[in-house]
């Protein structure tokens, strides 16, 4: 049975900034020294028109996890995550995320909104679930990536206004 996650942010700056710091390697490269673990790095960044895809590599040291995933998982736990982007219908963007675990059977995918405001600003809303097919660890595998992912998407918006507000002007 799959986990879902759900998360929402708002920030002062249009979708189409926030959308260009978001696909920008300098800014990936930087949020991934900050906020992705071990040995987290910018694995393949394309851009086709507006079309971007990336692929990145997030880790989780052994020591920050439960005991029970320590076990299953023998040593850090590594996210490879894709990403595309594209321009939607309204002007804003639409994002596509898959990650997974490598040597772990299950998925993680969802879909990203970035879009304007009426008032100013933007949005994003991250909708996804997380599914582990392991019997008896499964639920708590599931359980702790959901936790890890909606944490790294709170500090990755933290990261991204931060980011902004520095390379401002």
């Amino acid at each position: 049975m799959a986990r879902r996650i759900e998360h929402q942010a708002t920030t002062r700056w249009a979708a189409d900034q926030v959308h260009a710091a978001l696909v920008d390697p300098t800014y990936l490269r930087d949020r991934l020294s900050k906020l992705g673990g071990t040995n987290a790095t910018l694995l393949e960044h394309r851009v086709d028109g507006e079309k971007v895809n990336l692929r990145l590599r997030h880790g989780v040291p052994a020591t920050e996890l439960p005991s029970a995933v320590r076990a299953f998982l023998k040593g850090d736990l590594v996210i490879e995550r894709t990403e595309e982007w594209d321009r939607n219908g309204d002007g804003g963007w639409l994002g596509r995320v898959q990650a997974g675990i490598p040597g772990v059977p299950g998925h993680i995918k969802g879909a990203m909104r970035l879009s304007d405001e009426p008032a100013g600003g933007s949005t994003m809303l991250m909708r996804g679930e997380v599914a582990v097919n392991i019997p008896f660890v499964g639920g708590k595998v599931e359980e702790v990536v959901s936790g890890q992912i909606v944490k790294l998407l709170s500090r990755e918006f933290e990261h991204i206004t931060e980011w902004l507000a520095e390379h401002e002007g």
